[in-house]
């Protein structure tokens, strides 16, 4: 089971969470959580449908990817920055400053995997990401009349971790977790593909290892939750010890976002 893909003139990674049930046979209510990828492309008719869904805008990008391509103005709508990581480590995205970063990793698909492993390694060991993950479920802990929606660049990793976390807190199961995380790839499919014909023209040369690179850095795939998951029991002593011990995920704060988005 997964999220609702939502229909968007320019938006193609819009999703609502309502309807994905639980373990104990709730389910998430329609309306309130919405993940997403970045907003800047967004139509008229797009910035309007927004209004009318979203109460609190949540963005996961970096300085630079925020200035580069700022999210729109959405009437109605409040706008918070939380970076979950820095210039620094802040790895692919798909703005202009990072191609540099990119062409190193498209030739080789088993670099390309263990950098996207390590990039998702680093949501649960770092210590800015761990504190805007910590700041997000705070943040969803007080009930609005429209949406929250968070959204990063493509909408995969950043974003596709918090959804995780607070699918996670929500009761969902892993498998179902795993689904609506595996879903980006059809919702991205398009992207994916524009992108890589954009990346073997300006390299000049095309292979399927090379375009196997290609999907590895845009898509998501289970080996980078796997990478994460262990990392946390290396690190922690598993993945719900992170989320309790770490991220202070304690059962008031479960109690409340079930109270809050469950029905």
């Amino acid at each position: 089971m997964h999220s609702n893909k939502l229909d968007f003139e320019k938006l193609n990674n819009v999703r609502d969470l309502g309807g994905i049930k639980t373990e104990a046979g709730l389910e998430i209510k329609k309306g309130k959580l919405i993940r997403s990828g970045h907003l800047y492309d967004a139509s008229e008719e797009d910035k309007r449908r927004l209004s009318e869904l979203a109460g609190l805008l949540v963005d996961f990008r970096s300085d630079m990817e925020k200035n580069e391509k700022p999210d729109p103005e959405i009437q109605g709508a409040g706008y918070i920055h939380m970076p979950i990581i820095d210039e620094l480590t802040a790895g692919i995205t798909r703005e202009k400053n990072a191609d540099k970063a990119l062409m190193k990793l498209v030739f080789e698909s088993d670099k390309a995997m263990q950098y996207m492993i390590a990039t998702y390694q680093g949501f649960v060991t770092g210590e800015m990401a761990i504190k805007q993950y910590r700041k997000f479920l705070e943040l969803l802990c007080v009930e609005r009349e429209k949406a929250v929606l968070w959204h990063c660049t493509a909408g995969k990793d950043r974003a596709g971790f918090g959804t995780i976390i607070l699918l996670k807190a929500l009761g969902v199961s892993d498998s179902d977790i795993m689904d609506d995380y595996l879903y980006t790839n059809e919702c991205l499919a398009k992207d994916i593909e524009l992108l890589t014909d954009m990346i073997v023209k300006k390299v000049g040369s095309d292979s399927p290892d090379m375009r196997e690179a290609i999907g590895l850095l845009f898509g998501a795939r289970k080996e980078y939750v796997q990478g994460l998951i262990e990392k946390t029991n290396e690190c922690y002593g598993g993945f719900d010890a992170f989320l309790e011990n770490i991220i202070g995920l304690d059962d008031a704060m479960k109690n409340e976002l079930r109270k809050i988005y469950l029905g």
